[in-house]
């Protein structure tokens, strides 16, 4: 019998990703929200310095009261946990404990158990009959989530035989702060549980811009794009100047016509659009990340990172 996830109702955001889980409440801070998005695709030893580095951003990233609670399986079947707020994991109905760090506390090399919970308070709460659903992989809205582990977790030698080797210490392309830009791929079979980004994947060209998401999709930029939660009635896209791309949002972080990227022969330019929550780029060895002023157009360059609501955006620019 597979792993089953059990998300709870609620208003606040679960997601699962590889072997990491993840619930946050922190509404207009989608900065940091993304910043723990993106560690779900870390792995290997290193994790723990990681979180810890995530940890001391938190009073930087976000903007008011946050809660979250973040646990990472590592390839020798232990956890590594990071914490804040209201936030806290539990394995089998177990809080975990940790040491204090700045933003946070952290623990490591835990066993995983039978059933590990991440949420507000100390345990996992009964679930109430028919509110659940199983969160295979994805981001959804939820009050807290039961991962019921199928089996002890496997140890390295299993975990090998049953997946693709790794390298030590990797995380995706939207790894934010201080992350190289490795070459992360989308399997193409990716499951369809949770809500993710309505793109598709084109025929690559080398030779013109894209856009590369945080769970994979790729976006060409071979016309103006006007970005956002439903971007179909800007103005741009009515008068066919743009093309309209929705962006998944189970959080309303994102206004309805987010930001748009124009093209001027081959130098591309972001532009917020007066959205609520600001557009944020970074470049690729950036720590911080800068809030654009709206209207005004700011040139990027390959590798540079757009934050919109909390989706992270990596723009590729071809060598010509």
């Amino acid at each position: 019998m597979p792993d089953r996830c059990e998300v709870l109702p609620g208003e606040a955001v679960v997601a699962r990703s590889g072997g990491g889980l993840l619930w946050v409440d922190a509404p207009g801070s989608p900065a940091l929200v993304s910043a723990l998005h993106a560690c779900l695709g870390v792995s290997g030893p290193g994790a723990d310095r990681v979180l810890q580095a995530v940890a001391g951003q938190v009073s930087t990233l976000a903007s008011g009261a946050a809660s979250f609670a973040l646990v990472l399986a590592t390839d020798t079947g232990s956890g590594v946990a990071l914490w804040g707020g209201k936030g806290q994991p539990a394995v089998d109905g177990v809080p975990v404990s940790g040491s204090s760090v700045e933003g946070g506390t952290l623990a490591s090399g835990f066993a995983l158990g039978q059933s590990l919970y991440v949420g507000p308070g100390q345990s996992a709460p009964r679930t109430p009959p028919g509110v659940s659903f199983d969160l295979v992989e994805g981001t959804v809205p939820g009050g807290g989530a039961t991962l019921h582990l199928a089996a002890a977790a496997p140890s390295a030698a299993t975990a090998t035989s049953a997946a693709p080797a790794q390298s030590p210490f990797s995380a995706p392309s939207d790894a934010g702060f201080g992350a190289s830009r490795g070459s992360s791929a989308a399997s193409s079979a990716r499951p369809e549980s949770g809500e993710q980004t309505a793109f598709w994947r084109p025929d690559a060209d080398s030779a013109v811009p894209l856009l590369r998401f945080d769970d994979g999709m790729v976006v060409t930029i071979d016309e103006d794009l006007v970005l956002g939660r439903r971007p179909d009635n800007h103005e741009m896209v009515t008068s066919g100047s743009a093309r309209a791309v929705p962006i998944a949002d189970t959080q309303n972080v994102l206004s309805s016509a987010h930001a748009a990227l124009t093209r001027s022969g081959r130098e591309v330019s972001l532009v917020d659009l007066g959205s609520l929550n600001g557009t944020h780029v970074a470049g690729p060895e950036a720590t911080e990340w800068t809030q654009l002023e709206p209207g005004v157009a700011h040139p990027l360059s390959d590798g540079d990172r757009l934050l919109l609501g909390w989706t992270v955006i990596t723009f590729e620019q071809p060598q010509e």
